[in-house]
């Protein structure tokens, strides 16, 4: 008897799971289609609910049509490299030196600061770096830094990317030597009263970077500022022009902005934070190789190749996603590896995932490219694998941006049931929309859905198309 009252709760759960059958999903998808006017064919919509043997498609529109991704092809990026670098995997960035030491621990040598295409290589690394290098008991350095990024390739800017150039931080260069994201920070404070200069800081703080400033302080809360990246001609760096007004009822603006030298940038920050420890350099920074005569001075370790794909992730990075994907090029080659190199790799994993290969064409990792089609149902099956397969799952959740929590999805679904039971990618650039990835239910049970639109109704009203379609299923 108790067997038999077991068996009906866990069917009663089951019938009650999905909140919506397919006919259910089907008519709402339609309805709300209408009411945030969306042409059914410019979606691609695939969803199931469900696993193994209870799998059922809840939805299934336009699911095999090949569709632009944008940035949701960062799943398909993160599939390949976590089949390719097991948890943990960490990448090393090194000093290596040439020359002795003598006793007043002056070295007469070049230091070369050498780069193993860590994406998550920031400030906090640096000062561990510098601070393993002074064990060495070296004060002074007469000669120069030469920074050694022959690992990957000189191609800073993928062809795969947006052809024209844009100094923002998502569009930063790449290169197997980089430092914090290849952008730099800059705050903008207003002066104490109305007409006074503004106070402006880069972080960080270095003799790569040029600033000119002009910005000047306005009275309310008004933000006009204008800052815009050039190279200079003068010398190797970048120059920063800061101009336009901050209302002084502002406590602090923050501007990112991308470098163009990842290389010359790096090594001009390893010679910055030498200084902060009283240790000089005399020569130059310089882009080299390092020479097999040379002697490890120091190492420092990346985060976990988990983390490295939660910053790809969590805030769509495209540069993370190039650095990766460059990174498994390094398997099959020592130096100089290329995009294409790594991007072999995403083929060879789809491929393993028996993805249809009429239902994809990817040329860039990071989806900020017109030239990469996918169909929903393409994407769905990656994220089956990636839900299915325990090796990597837990690693790939806990990349994805959370509804109404952080990311991407940070204001997105907020107060609503679908705040923190959907974890998805986004995607978006221009009349594309997409959003692939999970949406839990109380009992346990999982949505896997992906969603792509190619259109011209206004993006922001797709979005909410989406996230409404998302609560509809999950109530």
């Amino acid at each position: 008897m108790r067997l038999l009252i077991f068996a009906s709760l866990i069917l009663i759960s089951f019938s009650a799971h999905a909140g919506l059958d397919a006919k259910g999903a089907a008519e709402e998808m339609q309805s709300l289609a209408k009411k945030h006017k969306v042409q059914l064919s410019d979606l691609g919509i695939y969803a199931s609910v469900g696993e193994g043997e209870n799998l059922k498609v809840l939805l299934d529109n336009n699911g095999s049509k090949m569709m632009i991704p944008a940035s949701i092809t960062k799943v398909a990026t993160a599939s390949a490299v976590l089949a390719t670098f097991p948890p943990g995997h960490k990448f090393k960035t090194q000093i290596w030196t040439t020359g002795d030491v003598d006793k007043k621990g002056i070295l007469k040598g070049n230091v070369y600061l050498k780069g193993g295409g860590d994406p998550s290589f920031v400030s906090e690394n640096m000062w561990f770096l510098v601070n393993a290098f002074l064990r060495n008991d070296i004060k002074r350095v007469e000669g120069d830094i030469i920074v050694d990024d022959s690992l990957f390739d000189k191609m800073r800017y993928d062809i795969s990317r947006q052809k024209e150039r844009v100094d923002r931080a998502y569009d930063a260069p790449v290169g197997a030597m980089s430092f914090n994201w290849n952008s730099v920070n800059i705050f903008v404070r207003p002066g104490d009263k109305t007409g006074d200069d503004a106070r402006v800081y880069v972080d960080p703080e270095n003799e790569y970077i040029r600033l000119v400033t002009k910005a000047k302080t306005t009275s309310g809360s008004d933000n006009k500022l204008l800052a815009d990246r050039k190279e200079d001609p003068k010398f190797d760096g970048d120059l920063l022009h800061v101009g336009g007004s901050i209302g002084k009822n502002n406590k602090e603006i923050t501007v990112f902005k991308n470098i163009t030298q990842p290389d010359l940038w790096s090594g001009y920050n390893l010679k910055s934070f030498l200084a902060q420890r009283n240790v000089m350099v005399t020569g130059a920074v310089k882009s080299g190789a390092t020479p097999t005569t040379a002697a490890l001075a120091a190492e420092s370790e990346s985060k976990a190749i988990e983390g490295i794909v939660a910053d790809m992730n969590k805030f769509s990075n495209n540069y993370v996603a190039e650095m990766l994907t460059k990174n498994m090029g390094t398997l099959k080659k020592e130096k100089g590896v290329t995009l294409a190199d790594g991007m072999m790799a995403i083929q060879e994993h789809m491929q393993a995932l028996q993805i249809p290969k009429d239902q994809y064409h990817l040329e860039s990792p990071s989806g900020l490219t017109r030239e990469n089609k996918m169909s929903s149902f393409a994407m769905w099956k990656v994220l089956q694998h990636l839900r299915n397969d325990f090796r990597v799952q837990p690693e790939f959740l806990q990349s994805l941006p959370i509804a109404g929590i952080d990311g991407t999805l940070k204001k997105r679904m907020k107060g609503t049931n679908a705040e923190r039971w959907v974890r998805a990618k986004t995607g978006y650039i221009n009349n594309v929309v997409s959003l692939a990835g999970y949406a839990g239910l109380e009992d346990g049970t999982v949505i896997t859905f992906s969603f792509i639109y190619n259109g011209a109704t206004d993006e922001a009203m797709v979005r909410q198309y989406f996230d409404n379609l998302l609560k509809s299923l999950i109530k």
